[in-house]
């Protein structure tokens, strides 16, 4: 065959890619057979080395299975294939042209594919979707962009998601790098009566996270890793045998998985299993451009949960702050909020803080604040602990007998006294009954000056502020 006169006709990057079929119908090497200038002189640039015909791609271009999947069904399956996609790993995007040629070999088939890479999105280029697929994007869009609860929202999306797919199970999982975990912001069966037995929160133990975490290097870079039959399984046996075991063992015949990546950083992944493989590559470019926009909006909610929670604690200390404090009392006021008797109401001060911080700077004092939060958490561990403002804290103990807070105070005392300058003055008022919450905190804190009080006039050497 007469690849130069095919690919003279081609002015864009074009070459001629040639897939080996095995009798099983397995495709075996695929190899770059042809290119035209435009491509030669690309892998000079890029590759800095001249192109040399009926060379294996890999050689050329990135590994990747679903690469290797469009060419197959291209030059076998006869599909003419267009797909444009963002390449995470190396900040660019591929317009990609595939079509099918004539073959005059036999097991052997070709196709023309023209490419071009940009390091910038082109609307124009994803405006040219189908239109089935471009109204499934813009649905998702319109849910997310639209929803007043966010969670409910995902919710909605993935079930339409798993429609698109027809697959038995969709799910976006998160991914807490720092923490280690894994987290279900949602998932959607086609059997909802087997919701609760089958849902992914079964099998997320601790090792579950080693497993999801081995998923990038299997994809690679690629944009998605794609499962479709035997072939693909035993291939994903001999890559990542983790997490085949755990496919074989949720009983996937088939898996479609995309890595959801915002601004470089990897949020978790979205997946559907025994999904429509017939519809294989329809699924792959509605996702493809779906998870462009999920993963910005699942930034856009972790952003907001982190304010939310920064809104709550105390930076220092890391001790629910002041904010968190009147609006549980507020809720405790109003009847929203019953605490479990019997229960105890506790005030804590630092004695001496003052003069750590006028003598050894205010590092010191905030070094000594944060031991006094770690030493009240440790032994207040089942109890509301907030930081009320400077070096006060404090305490609600539910469930709690005096009985039990007098022991733990002792804790308390005794763990003090073996740290250098570290003396809390404690105000208790235990409340069994229906004791308004403010006038517990009142006696609370009057007693706890009390025995501030009482500190300095022990140690008349520290400086009463």
């Amino acid at each position: 065959m007469d690849f130069d006169r095919i690919l003279s006709a081609y002015k864009s990057k074009t070459c001629v890619m040639s897939v080996e079929r095995f009798p099983d119908g397995k495709y075996g090497n695929i190899r770059i057979a042809a290119g035209n200038k435009a491509h030669c002189d690309d892998m000079m640039n890029v590759m800095h080395r001249p192109f040399i015909p009926d060379s294996p791609y890999a050689e050329y271009f990135p590994e990747n299975k679903n690469f290797e999947d469009f060419c197959y069904r291209c030059a076998f399956q006869g599909q003419p294939l267009h797909s444009y996609v963002r390449l995470p790993q190396m900040g660019l995007w591929l317009n990609m042209f595939l079509l099918p040629l004539e073959s005059d070999k036999e097991n052997t088939g070709y196709c023309v594919y023209a490419y071009d890479v940009t390091p910038d999105s082109a609307s124009e280029q994803r405006a040219t979707l189908s239109a089935d697929t471009s109204a499934a994007v813009l649905q998702t869009c319109i849910k997310l962009r639209g929803g007043d609860h966010t969670r409910r929202t995902f919710c909605d999306v993935i079930r339409d998601i798993r429609n698109i797919c027809d697959s038995e199970y969709c799910c976006i999982l998160l991914m807490d790098q720092e923490e280690r975990r894994c987290t279900n912001l949602c998932e959607a069966f086609r059997d909802e009566t087997i919701a609760d037995s089958n849902s992914i929160d079964r099998y997320n133990d601790d090792g579950f996270y080693s497993i999801v975490d081995s998923w990038k290097d299997t994809i690679g870079n690629s944009t998605c890793l794609i499962i479709k039959d035997r072939a693909d399984m035993d291939w994903l046996a001999t890559t990542n045998p983790a997490w085949h075991r755990s496919l074989e063992a949720a009983k996937v015949d088939s898996i479609i998985a995309f890595p959801l990546n915002y601004n470089g950083k990897l949020l978790g992944y979205m997946w559907a299993s025994n999904f429509n493989v017939g519809n294989t590559v329809k699924i792959k470019e509605t996702l493809e451009l779906s998870t462009f926009f999920i993963a910005s909006e699942i930034a856009n909610y972790l952003l907001v949960q982190r304010l939310e929670i920064l809104s709550t604690i105390d930076i220092l200390t890391g001790l629910m702050n002041r904010n968190t404090m009147n609006n549980t009392i507020d809720e405790i006021k109003t009847g929203k909020r019953k605490p479990k008797a019997p229960y105890a109401v506790l005030f804590a001060d630092l004695n001496g803080l003052k003069q750590v911080n006028d003598a050894r700077g205010h590092s010191a004092g905030d070094h000594l604040l944060k031991k006094a939060a770690s030493m009240l958490r440790g032994v207040f561990y089942d109890s509301e602990i907030f930081r009320a403002g400077g070096d006060e804290f404090m305490l609600i103990a539910e469930a709690m007998t005096e009985e039990e807070v007098s022991s733990r105070l002792e804790r308390l005392k005794e763990l003090s006294s073996k740290e250098d300058g570290l003396y809390f003055a404690v105000g208790v008022c235990f409340v069994d009954g229906d004791t308004d919450i403010l006038k517990a905190m009142r006696i609370a804190d009057e007693r706890m000056y009390a025995s501030k009080k009482e500190y300095y006039l022990a140690n008349p050497e520290q400086k009463y502020r």
